[in-house]
């Protein structure tokens, strides 16, 4: 490997040791508060959000037809992630200024701010993979977004269940759905919903709220945007026989 790469690989094996860590004893006790107000949350509740999720989803990672970057097929792995860099600073400004005009209008704003947010994080994943040199209209490659989108936004413990699946993904994929019904939205949503609550949450309180909203969407969108490049390392890396040789 020439010394980018070794860099590269060592970055991944460092932050797949941080992500396959045991839930801390805070990371637990904040899990059972969440779990405990979503089983004060009633069921119609749940359901509505669950079919809300699903349907903003399936919307923007599965109807889709973005325009997305592209490399030339001969270009290095140190020339694509170069530029995928870039494209993640881009992102982050893109969504700080729509955190500070969606948190600026306190409540009521707030509510725009989760689809556009969304969009705006989807987007930065269709470019990244399509940088690395994946065809995003596979719907597996799709699915893979989803799992990265998944992986940056949950609990420690799924987190834990995901990176195993990024690792495996060569295997993993053979078993995933063939039919976006088949996804289990439930879990995605509750997940991604309660990381969210925790992070954005001043975002809803007006004046201050601005500011919030665009310091909290810069550093998600960095936060995603990183966790993408390590599961596209896995896969490049994984590719080239070296997964299970960590370099010294």
């Amino acid at each position: 490997m020439v010394l980018y790469e070794e860099i590269a690989f060592n970055e991944m094996n460092a932050w797949l040791k941080k992500v396959k860590k045991n839930p801390s004893i805070i990371n637990r006790m904040a899990t059972g508060v969440q779990h405990k107000i979503n089983d004060y949350i009633p069921e119609k509740v749940h359901q509505a959000i669950t079919y809300a999720v699903e349907k903003m989803v399936k919307g923007v990672i599965f109807g889709s037809s973005y325009i997305n970057a592209t490399m030339p097929e001969k270009a290095t792995f140190e020339m694509r992630e170069s530029r995928i860099k870039e494209k993640i600073k881009f992102y982050q400004r893109t969504a700080s200024v729509e955190g500070a005009v969606t948190g600026a209008g306190g409540i009521l704003w707030g509510f725009v701010d989760f689809p556009a947010f969304f969009a705006i994080k989807m987007k930065l994943m269709f470019e990244i993979a399509s940088l690395y040199g994946y065809d995003v209209k596979d719907l597996k490659e799709r699915l893979f977004i989803l799992y990265i989108f998944q992986l940056a936004f949950c609990s420690q413990k799924r987190r834990k269940e995901l990176a195993g699946f990024m690792e495996n993904w060569p295997q993993y994929s053979k078993t995933l759905p063939k039919e976006e019904s088949e996804i289990d939205w439930r879990t995605f949503q509750i997940e991604y919903r309660d990381y969210m609550d925790l992070a954005k949450l001043a975002q809803l309180i007006p004046v201050i709220g601005a500011g919030v909203g665009a310091i909290t969407n810069y550093r998600l969108a960095d936060h995603l945007g990183k966790s993408a490049m390590q599961c596209y390392r896995i896969r490049y890396f994984d590719r080239k026989g070296l997964l299970d040789k960590p370099i010294s």
